[in-house]
């Protein structure tokens, strides 16, 4: 008895394996050589890889593979590099001026990625990812800086902050004058229409004119005698037209009512001073930062 296949297709001359299904029969075609090479060798890689690499789940643990390899200790390995690398320049940036450290393309490249993760970290909460602000929570893209612009100035805002715990934190106070009783509501308004006519959005120049007087016994001692402001105290500009907390009527009596005492925490005991460092570069560059501070003497003897 022969063993060859009696049924061969008449079209294509390839035997079948005799099989029929609603008259199609199954041609008997192997698979080319080069595929099942292929295959078997994938089997056989894969039998090695699962041997000298970690692969096989146990009980408690796993095989570890003859090679030892661990993914984690390499990642372990790596970061530690990382941080040796990042040292170097986290060291420059101690006690180093902002000249130093754009006039070094490295350094000043790491200070803006380190300020700018920082920021994101610590400081976006309040000022917002771009660093626009909100009502309440100064804008850091503009020129208007109520403890000064200078790198200095933002670094040492840094670490000591507003209102914060720091020994020698900044204070800044403005007076609940209608809470605590020190204004009437008359004179408060007053005074609201004497601010606003200060930055020429006044609307009632009876009762600024009424208010002059008062502004000086009580607004000057801070605010200067023009309303020019003092960065030492931290009291903001009446004569421009960028208002911390609004600066409509509304906005204004509020403010002077109620009293302002704005807070920031001192960074110096939350973050490396490194990283302050950074935070104060990225900052100081991103549109506001002054290099030389502009000089209020309305306020010196």
């Amino acid at each position: 008895m022969s063993d060859k296949n009696p049924y061969i297709d008449e079209l294509s001359g390839t035997e079948t394996t005799g099989h029929e299904w609603d008259g199609i029969e199954e041609l008997n075609t192997p698979m080319p050589r080069w595929w099942l090479w292929v295959f078997y060798t994938s089997i056989v890689v894969a039998l090695l890889y699962a041997i000298a690499m970690p692969s096989i789940p146990l009980l408690n643990s796993h095989f570890k593979g003859v090679l030892g390899h661990s993914d984690r200790a390499a990642v372990n390995q790596e970061m530690e590099e990382m941080q040796a690398r990042r040292a170097v320049f986290a060291t420059k940036l101690l006690d180093t001026d902002l000249e130093t450290i754009q006039a070094d393309p490295e350094l000043f490249r790491f200070a803006m990625a380190a300020g700018k993760s920082a920021f994101g970290d610590n400081c976006a909460t309040c000022h917002g990812s771009g660093a626009q602000g909100f009502k309440g929570y100064p804008n850091l893209n503009d020129d208007i800086w109520l403890w000064g612009g200078s790198f200095e100035d933002i670094l040492h805002t840094l670490k000591v902050g507003i209102r914060a715990t720091h020994e020698d934190t900044r204070i800044g106070l403005m007076q609940a004058y209608g809470r605590d009783g020190l204004l009437t509501a008359d004179q408060i308004s007053d005074l609201a229409h004497y601010v606003q006519n200060l930055s020429g959005n006044g609307i009632d120049a009876e009762a600024a004119l009424r208010a002059a007087p008062l502004f000086q016994e009580t607004c000057s001692t801070c605010h200067g005698t023009t309303g020019m402001g003092d960065r030492a105290q931290g009291a903001p500009n009446l004569t421009d037209a960028e208002w911390l907390y609004g600066g409509s009527y509304a906005d204004i009596t509020q403010t002077l009512y109620g009293g302002r005492q704005g807070v920031m925490p001192n960074w110096n005991e939350r973050l490396p001073s490194e990283t302050i460092s950074a935070l104060a570069v990225y900052v100081h560059s991103l549109g506001g930062g002054e290099d030389t501070p502009p000089i209020n003497t309305e306020n010196l003897p």
